[in-house]
């Protein structure tokens, strides 16, 4: 097996140049940028881990005049085109920010880390301090800008914090500046969920507006977020800006792998036997006219695979992104929503309309909106236009959930969902007809919170396993599942030990509705077989043997008659 330097975590493009990693190509990315210069602003938007902060840092390493970046893009394919490289490379002031890390519980401590990430940037700019070109004022203001401890600059100094610096670099170096600003969208989405989006909301625009509209110390600016914000309420008066959504790109080949590349990268790494399972877990993206590898995924697989080649695959994108996302969407499903669900962890698709042009304060507004956040933050995608039985509307997009490990996801947040949401049911009735020995009155009852859940045909024993726990769980009573005893396992056993009572359930899975009471039978017949009861005989007074299947959501429950006092 072949040893390949893989990268995990490391989105500097020259660290990753200096120490030898494994770099997948995406250098064509600058020339297709260049192609579309018309467009003052680049918006770009991909779902997190999806490569735009390498991208941005690779950008940023070509143009910039402070640099010699020769050497790092040797051999790459953008070297190939010697003219552009001898217009572009290392010619043009730039001023790169990421504000992925911008976030906080309050106003106050997100805007601390915002004007720290401002100070930092103007340190690195300090150089600016020593021009004749600057002025007092400017100096002063730059000045406060960038002491991190006794600064205390203004709101309107900070929301004119990238206009001034940009100001001062086309002064000094008698160029435009490219922007390059990595996930402005963070410090409002941060704000949205913690109570203080108008506050930040204020501030970005301010900071962006400055910067972007009709400011001729820009050659132009190139712009990522994971969910795109409403022109209106960010870059007001913005001309020229042309959005490169997940929806209608001509990027898609630079944020993501290709089948072509990870093929190469499975090749390189000697890993072609575990192609099927990359391509099961980590493809499925439908970006604009392209299908995509998420990369995240990909290299961090390959990477453990290299430590143990018997590593299953896993799902690392789960623990880089928020998941809240989804299970508050799922808090407020109705029946509609849930059927949908259902449908999607199926193997199926959904028809939505998709509203591009997002609020974060109306995220929640609608239930296009809540599709809308799932299928911009790389949760949903896009169903090809090929594999579809019927023609949609332009209004309409086809949604399916893209692979295995975000099925995972789905699967995971529903299992903990429903069992937070079964500890609020009223399951008196249910409890009254347990220790009565009532089974028709049971199965009436767990029909009912069957039809409050959602599930797929994939959960099968293991989903009705969780689901039996879950709702018998909480009362009081002991609950324990999978306890071994007599000759077996029985699912889940019940302690009622005031009375001195426990119940005993065994579960199965019927292929078929026909096929209810024949899967009961076997229940309760592998009850009496294995003497699941006989443990318990000493001990407890009363012992209730229920065996119990199901078949989606519908069950039937039945009682060994037999008195096992």
């Amino acid at each position: 097996m072949k040893k390949l330097n893989i990268p995990v975590g490391i989105s500097d493009f020259a660290k990753i140049r200096d120490r030898k990693y494994y770099y997948v190509d995406k250098t064509k990315l600058i020339s297709d940028l260049l192609e579309e210069e018309t467009a003052e602003v680049t918006l770009i938007t991909r779902p997190r881990r999806f490569g735009k902060t390498m991208a941005m840092s690779m950008l940023s390493h070509f143009f910039d005049i402070r640099k010699d970046s020769k050497a790092m893009f040797q051999g790459l394919r953008i070297s190939e085109d010697r003219e552009l490289c001898d217009e572009w490379m290392n010619q043009w002031p730039v001023l790169f920010l990421t504000f992925k890390d911008v976030n906080g519980l309050t106003f106050a401590s997100a805007k601390e880390m915002l004007l720290n990430r401002i100070a930092e940037i103007y340190n690195d700019h300090s150089y600016l301090l020593e021009g004749p070109q600057i002025r007092e004022n400017d100096r002063k203001v730059f000045e406060q800008l960038a002491d991190e401890v006794s600064g205390n600059p203004t709101d309107a100094m900070l929301k004119t914090s990238i206009a001034l610096l940009m100001k001062l670099m086309w002064g000094y170096y008698g160029k435009p500046v490219i922007l390059l600003l990595d996930e402005y969208d963070v410090p409002i989405a941060k704000a949205s969920a913690n109570g203080y989006y108008a506050e930040m909301l204020e501030i970005i625009r301010g900071m962006l507006s400055t910067a972007l509209k009709d400011n001729d110390a820009m050659r132009f600016a190139v712009i990522t977020v994971c969910l795109r914000i409403a022109k209106e309420s960010i870059f007001t008066g913005t001309n020229n800006f042309v959005s490169d959504t997940i929806s209608s790109s001509h990027l898609n080949e630079y944020f993501g792998f290709t089948q072509e590349e990870v093929d190469q990268i499975l090749i390189d790494a000697d890993q072609t036997d575990h192609a099927e399972d990359v391509k099961a877990w980590y493809d499925g993206y439908h970006f604009g006219e392209l299908d995509v590898y998420c990369p995240w995924d990909v290299m961090n697989y390959l990477r453990d695979l290299q430590k143990n080649p018997k590593t299953k695959p896993a799902s690392y994108w789960k623990n880089t992104s928020d998941n809240a996302i989804i299970r508050s969407f799922i808090d407020c499903t109705n029946a509609k929503i849930s059927q949908q669900l259902e449908t999607l962890l199926d193997g199926g698709y959904i028809v939505q309309q998709i509203e591009e042009n997002l609020t974060y304060d109306y995220l929640h507004s609608s239930e296009e909106n809540l599709w809308s956040i799932l299928y911009f933050t790389g949760y949903l995608t896009q169903v090809r236009e090929e594999d579809l039985p019927e023609t949609l509307s332009e209004e309409e997009t086809a949604l399916m959930i893209p692979n295995a490990e975000i099925r995972q996801i789905f699967a995971t947040t529903v299992k903990k969902w429903f069992s937070d949401s079964a500890q609020g049911w009223n399951r008196a009735a249910l409890f009254r007809a347990m220790w009565s020995g009532d089974a028709e009155t049971l199965t009436d009852e767990i029909n009912d919170l069957l039809y409050k859940t959602i599930s797929y045909h994939d959960y099968k024993e293991d989903f009705y396993h969780a689901f039996l726990a879950g709702i018998l769980a909480g009362t009081g009573c002991a609950v324990k599942s999978n306890r071994e005893h007599g000759e077996g396992r029985s699912d889940v056993v019940v302690y009622n030990m005031e009375k001195r009572q426990v119940a005993i359930f065994e579960a199965k899975y019927a292929k078929t509705l026909d096929g209810l009471e024949a899967s009961c039978d076997a229940a309760l017949q592998q009850i009496e077989d294995r003497q699941y009861a006989k443990d318990f005989a000493d001990d407890y007074d009363d012992i209730l043997c229920y065996g119990i299947a199901f078949y989606k959501k519908r069950c039937l429950v039945k009682k060994n008659n037999e008195n096992h006092e």
